[in-house]
C-alpha cells in the first residue's frame, strides 16, 4: 500500500443503525489517532439522523440503498457523487460487494477493508476480521492495515449528547408524566426481526413486577415500526408505562434513555444506544445469540437467554421461527428478567463487576 493520505478520509458503514453504532470506537480512534483533516461518514438515512451531532463526524452523506440509491444506477450515482468530494482514503468494516464496488467506482485512491469482504480484491490493503470477538473488536480489528492492533485502542461506545437536546427531552418527558425524583425502568420492546422480540406478555408483566416492586416509572421505546408491539405491551399492562413512540425521534431516544436507571431490551440497535450512553442494559435474547458478536458491550449489562440446539437460527433473526416453536422466546419468564432489573440495581454490585475496561457483560442461562 503506498503513502495514506490523512486529507480527506471517508468510512462506510451502511448496515443497520446498531451495527452504525458498533463502528463509533473505530471513527473515535481514527480521529484520535490519525492527523485527519476531514472525516466523512457514508451511512444510512436512520443512521444520519441518529449521529448528526457527533463531534467525531465532521460530515454524514446518506446512502439510501433500499429506496433512491438502489440498484446499479443508484451505486453509479452515489459513486459520482462521491468521486466529486475528492476523498482520499476510504475504509470500511462493511463486507458486501455493493460497498466494494462503490469505493471503487468512486475512485479513492487508497482502499481499506477486510480479507472477508465479498469484494477484496476491489481494496489496496486488508485486514483480517475475526468471528470470535465482539463487533466493536471486529471493526477496530480493520486498523491492523495500518499498523495498530486492537489492544492498543480505546474501544469503549462514546455517544455524548448534546445540552440542548437533553434539555428539550427532559422537558418533554415531564410533560408526558414523568415525575422528577422517581426511579425510571426504560423498556424496549422492538426489533426489526420478529424472532429477535421477546413476547408483549413477558414485557408487560415483568412491567407490573417492577412496578410493585419499586414503584419506579416506566419508560416504553421504539420507533414508527414498532407501534404494534409497543400498544400491546401498553394494553396488556393496564397503560402502566409512558409510551414514547411517536413523541420523540432517533436525534432524542439517546436522551431519553440516559434517564433510566436500567434499559431493559432485546437485541437491538436501542440497546447498543444504552450501553454508549452508560445506561445499565439488561438484553433478552430470543433466535441470535452472544456468540455472534453484538452483546451488549459493558460490564455493566446482563444477557438472559434460552439456551436450545435451534439458536441461532439465523446470523440476524427472521420472519418467524424455523421450527414454528418461538422457544426460545416463550420460556424466557419475567421472573428471571426481574432478577437482572434487580441485580443492576443493587448499589454494591459494583464490588463484585469484572474491570470496566473488559466490556464483559454478564450472561443468564434458563
Amino acid at each position: 500500500m503506498s503513502a495514506v493520505s490523512w486529507e480527506n478520509v471517508l468510512v462506510l458503514q451502511t448496515s443497520f443503525l446498531g451495527d452504525t453504532v458498533l463502528t463509533l470506537p473505530l471513527i473515535d480512534e481514527l480521529k484520535r489517532r490519525f492527523p485527519i483533516k476531514k472525516l466523512s461518514l457514508l451511512c444510512l438515512p436512520l443512521s444520519r439522523e441518529l449521529l448528526q451531532d457527533h463531534p467525531a463526524i465532521d460530515e454524514i452523506i446518506v446512502d439510501d440503498k433500499k429506496k433512491a440509491d438502489r440498484g446499479i444506477a443508484g451505486v453509479r450515482r452515489k459513486a459520482a457523487a462521491l468521486k466529486a468530494k475528492k476523498f482520499t482514503l476510504a475504509i470500511t468494516p462493511h463486507k458486501s460487494l455493493r460497498s466494494a464496488l462503490l469505493l471503487f467506482l468512486a475512485g479513492i485512491p487508497t482502499r481499506i477493508a477486510f480479507r472477508e469482504s465479498r469484494g477484496w480484491f476491489l481494496y489496496q490493503a486488508l485486514a483480517r476480521r475475526d468471528p470470535a470477538r465482539h463487533d466493536v473488536e471486529r471493526n477496530l480489528s480493520i486498523l491492523q492495515a495500518l499498523g495498530v492492533s486492537v489492544e492498543e485502542c480505546q474501544r469503549a461506545i462514546e455517544f455524548p449528547v448534546p445540552a440542548t437536546i437533553q434539555d428539550a427531552v427532559d422537558h418533554k418527558l415531564r410533560a408526558l408524566g414523568m415525575t422528577a425524583g422517581k426511579l425510571i425502568i426504560g423498556i424496549n420492546p422492538g426489533s426489526v426481526w420478529p424472532t429477535k422480540r421477546w413476547s408483549s406478555a413477558g414485557f408487560a408483566e415483568l412491567i407490573q413486577m417492577l412496578r410493585q416492586k419499586f414503584d419506579c416509572q416506566v419508560l416504553l421505546f421504539g420507533g414508527s415500526d414498532d407501534n404494534t408491539v409497543v400498544d400491546e405491551v401498553q394494553n396488556r399492562c393496564g397503560r402502566a408505562a409512558i409510551n414514547l413512540v411517536g413523541h420523540i425521534g432517533l436525534r432524542e431516544l439517546a436522551a431519553a434513555i440516559s434517564r433510566c436507571a436500567v434499559f431493559v431490551t432485546n437485541d437491538s440497535g436501542p440497546m447498543h444506544i444504552a450501553v454508549a450512553r452508560k445506561v445499565p442494559v439488561v438484553a433478552v435474547f430470543c433466535a441470535t445469540t452472544p456468540a455472534l458478536g453484538f452483546y451488549p458491550y459493558s460490564n455493566d449489562a446482563i444477557v438472559v437467554e434460552k439456551k436450545l440446539a435451534c439458536r441461532p437460527c439465523a446470523s440476524h433473526g427472521g420472519r418467524r421461527c424455523p421450527l414454528g416453536t418461538e422457544d426460545c422466546i416463550r420460556q424466557v419468564g419475567a421472573e428471571t428478567v426481574l432478577l437482572a432489573v434487580e441485580k443492576l440495581l443493587d448499589v454494591d454490585r459494583h464490588i463484585l463487576r469484572s474491570p470496566a475496561e473488559s466490556f464483559q457483560p454478564e450472561f443468564v442461562t434458563v
